[in-house]
């Protein structure tokens, strides 16, 4: 996840900015919440995914994942080889 603070509203919650979750599904694709609620007349249109985290590497503790739903351009790839 991208690990930036937008100013105005997003749909990311502030719990998974800056981690690294797994896309478990794709739910279709749907208006870009962020300009929706900003009054932009035609908002992007963008793949909206559901991404598992571990619920230990949000808070430390728990053995269970947490699932959030976030659109296309919230996310940011990870690179296997770290950089």
């Amino acid at each position: 996840m991208r690990a930036v603070d937008p100013v105005g509203h997003t749909r990311v919650p502030r719990y998974v900015r800056g981690h690294v979750g797994r896309i478990v599904e794709c739910q279709g694709r749907w208006a870009l919440a962020d300009e929706s609620a900003a009054g932009v007349a035609e908002p992007r249109v963008e793949p909206v995914y559901t991404v598992a985290f571990a619920a230990a590497d949000l808070w430390g503790e728990g053995g269970h994942e947490v699932t959030v739903d976030l659109w296309e351009s919230y996310i940011e790839r990870v690179r296997k080889d770290g950089a």
